[in-house]
This record gives C-alpha cells, structure tokens and sequence, in this order.
C-alpha cells in the first residue's frame, strides 16, 4: 500500500498504542479526533482487512463475540510514518449539520427549530468535552488540538445563534 489514505492512517496511529479490535478502534477514534475526523464502522471495517494484505496488520487475538485483534508490523510503522511526513494537502470541511442548514427552506418552521435546537443541545456538549479535554491534554499537541475542538464547537454554536428562531 504506497499511498495510505486518510482513514488507513487514522488505524495505524490508533494501533500504535498496542492491538485493537474494530470496535475498540471505531470507538477511540470517536474519542481522539472525533471533533476533526470522523472515521464510520464501514470505514474501518472495510480498511482493516486492506492494511493486513498489504503487511501493515497482523491479526492478532481473537476476542469475545468473534472479534479480532490487529496488531502494527513493522512496514505499517513505516507507512505511517512515512504518511505523516508527507504534504497533506487541502483540509476539506464535510458538515452534515451545514449541510442540512443549506436546505433548511425545504423544512416547516418548527422543523428547522428543531433541527437548530438539537445541533445547540449537541455542539454544547461538544462545548463542555472540548474544555476538558484541553485541561487533561497530556502534551502541546493534544493541547492544540483539543483547543482547536473547543474553537470548532464555539464557532458552530455563533452559526447556530445567528439563525433567527421561528
């Protein structure tokens, strides 16, 4: 695998603190940069069993309920480092909540409410994670990126007050 996407990277990292199953991954994902990188089950069960043919996983344990292990080679080691060196080139905002909010005309008054009313109650609690994950970040960069969090969460909730209420 020469070129590793963006999600293929996102599981090698998460496996550089020791073996993981698809749940365990999809879950700390959500976790670590979930405010910045969605990573979706199909995701990582579609890019799981492509890392490992490539020599990047191995399997490890098998788990409860037949899960499975994957455990960082020595190549995926490689590969990732070799990815976060590399140019990463454009940043591109996917927002399912701006993207509701473009066609919003095509809701009821009281539809769009609702749809503003659930993102403020979500982006509050984004808020609220955000802020704490700033005060325990245990290094620069996961302070940065925690703030980076909290500054997302801030500017989506400014959105989201500039609508006027039905």
């Amino acid at each position: 695998m020469s070129d590793l996407n963006a999600t293929a990277a996102a599981l090698l990292g998460l496996l550089h603190d020791g073996p993981k199953t698809g749940g365990q991954l999809v879950a700390e994902a959500g976790e670590r940069f979930g405010a910045f990188f969605s990573v979706t089950r199909s995701q990582v069960y579609r890019e799981l069993p492509a890392l490992a043919d490539a020599g990047l996983l191995r399997l490890g344990k098998q788990g409860p309920r037949s899960s499975q292990q994957y455990v960082l080679t020595a190549a995926g080691k490689k590969a990732f480092k070799n990815w976060l060196l590399t140019e990463p080139g454009p940043d591109h905002l996917r927002s399912p909540l701006i993207l509701r909010l473009v066609h919003a005309g095509s809701l009821t008054a009281k539809q769009r409410q609702g749809l503003v009313d659930a993102a403020r109650a979500r982006y509050g609690a984004d808020q609220e994670a955000a802020k704490t994950a700033v005060k325990t970040a245990e290094d620069a960069y996961s302070k940065a990126v925690a703030e980076f969090g909290l500054a997302h969460a801030k500017a989506v909730l400014k959105l989201l007050d500039a609508i006027p209420s039905a």
